[in-house]
């Protein structure tokens, strides 16, 4: 993902610094140093969730970068919105997750058992049920469960960033007002941004069932409803059910890891549709992250991995 990102990271001296201290983008396995984010937890934990509406926090923001939109006022109106998740009855389970462009309940509406299908059949029923707009963007989800069954889900984006950081913090600023895919009326202050992010739980009579979030942009619902449905529906188990081949139609283009069912490959072929066969796996199938009865797991896509408390 960082080579990827790296011309937007790096446009500036703090990102630069940070991901290419050497003069090139990070590689797996060195150490990405980032002293000035240990200032701002450290912040964060003195001065508390107030700190980035009105307190040092906010300061580096309004006074530390250049050309920046937001005003004091504008910090100190803003007030968080609980929301009540859409719901739908799902494999004899509640799924709650949220609407709007996530499509993530219409989709769950239009998809048909795929237990019963052959490997060639699933994957047109997926691609049918999938079928709709995306929104691009770079995404993280973390998934986390306590002993008494109570579950978490959290999915954060930066967009593709800016490449902007506060000083002396190492926070960078996202780009969410620059995704065309995102702004669907004109802006206006006050107004609430649109997003495809969609964390999610499964319930059933026994608590939480599943615990499930994405990362992926476009690709953010086909990761996670094709999961999603490997658990609920056909029974696999969480690694398992992340490992599996993805595929993922943009626009007359499917995009298909290595193993997905080459018939069905070749029937959407048939019928106009150009099919992009990748090597290998790839960041770009989305990165899932979950916790189901069976077991947890991290997607290896994304360098997602799962780990116990003591």
């Amino acid at each position: 993902c960082l080579a990827m990102l790296a011309p937007v990271f790096t446009m500036q001296p703090d990102g630069a610094r940070i991901y290419a201290p050497a003069g090139r983008p990070l590689e797996a396995g060195e150490l990405l140093d980032q002293p000035g984010l240990v200032r701002a937890l450290e912040l964060l934990a003195s001065e508390g969730p107030d700190s980035p509406y009105f307190g040092s926090i906010a300061e580096a923001l309004l006074s530390g970068v250049d050309g920046i939109g937001v005003s004091r006022l504008d910090l100190e109106r803003h007030e968080p919105r609980w929301e009540r998740p859409a719901e739908a009855g799902w494999f004899g389970h509640r799924f709650l997750t949220r609407a709007g462009l996530s499509g993530v309940p219409e989709t769950l509406a239009r998809l048909p058992p795929l237990r019963e299908l052959d490997t060639a059949a699933r994957v047109h029923a997926l691609l049918s049920a999938l079928e709709g707009p995306g929104a691009e963007g770079h995404t993280t989800n973390l998934v986390t469960a306590d002993a008494q069954g109570n579950a978490c889900v959290l999915t954060s984006s930066l967009g593709l960033g800016t490449g902007d950081f506060l000083p002396g913090l190492d926070l960078q600023l996202n780009s969410m007002l620059g995704e065309v895919d995102l702004v669907l009326e004109p802006l206006e202050p006050g107004r609430r941004m649109h997003s495809m992010m969609a964390p999610s739980l499964a319930l059933d009579e026994e608590g939480v069932a599943l615990a499930i979030g994405s990362a992926g942009g476009t690709r953010l619902r086909t990761a996670l409803v094709g999961v999603a449905a490997g658990i609920l529906d056909e029974g696999l188990d969480p690694v398992a059910a992340i490992a599996r081949p993805r595929f993922h139609r943009a626009s007359d283009v499917v995009n298909a890891e290595p193993r997905v069912d080459e018939q069905a490959l070749a029937e959407l072929e048939a019928i106009g549709l150009r099919v992009r066969r990748w090597s290998a796996q790839h960041h770009y199938f989305g990165g899932v992250s979950l916790l189901a009865r069976a077991g947890a797991a991290g997607d290896p896509r994304r360098s997602g991995h799962a780990a116990a408390a003591s």
